[in-house]
């Protein structure tokens, strides 16, 4: 939990992605998932338009989960370019809780890059979020974030895949990635 940590700071500077397949339970719980979605609601929204929306995929469709994607491969590739099923079925059942990202813009002033971006922000959020409740996450995206049956599966068909979130216990070290060097990146006009 945050209190653990020294400081917002830290807090930030701490978090780490994990990989959903060594991610073990348990998980958040009901109470703690919905502190995390809700966070993700607090996220820059110019225009308070909510242009988001999140797909929490229950431990129990995860069966029905793995098969709709497999379905939705089918559908978008042709019969000599075979699914790995085991991949998919590993990405569906990976992780004590998934939750599908959708970016809904809406039709109005606010440019749909800005409730794009916002979309992103509420990924961001929810992977530090978790962070504070104890757990580790990981935004990934791959094939089914471009299909569209996928996303009409999800009950919204003009939507696009932000990214699928996995959250838990780590199962396995978190290894540091290279990051880039501060002076490579920051510069000053």
């Amino acid at each position: 939990m945050f209190n653990d940590l020294a400081s917002p700071a830290t807090l930030v500077a701490t978090r780490r992605s994990a990989k959903p397949r060594d991610m073990v339970a348990p998980g958040p719980d009901a109470a703690q998932l919905r502190r995390i979605l809700s966070a993700a609601m607090r996220v820059p929204d110019h225009g308070k338009l909510a242009p988001w929306r999140f797909v929490v995929i229950d431990q129990d469709r995860r069966d029905a989960f793995a098969a709709m994607l497999q379905q939705a491969w089918r559908a978008q590739h042709d019969a000599s370019d075979r699914p790995d099923i085991a991949a998919i079925d590993q990405f569906a059942h990976q992780a004590p809780v998934l939750v599908v990202v959708l970016s809904t813009p809406a039709e109005a002033k606010i440019p749909a890059w800005e409730q794009q971006l916002s979309a992103g922000a509420a990924c961001m959020m929810m992977l530090t979020a978790a962070h504070a409740e104890g757990f580790v996450g990981s935004w990934l995206t791959g094939w089914a974030s471009y299909s569209p049956p996928v996303a009409a599966a999800l009950g919204h068909p003009d939507a696009a895949i932000a990214g699928f979130l996995f959250f838990g216990s780590p199962g396995a070290a978190l290894e540091e990635r290279p990051r880039p060097a501060y002076d490579s990146i920051v510069s000053h006009w």
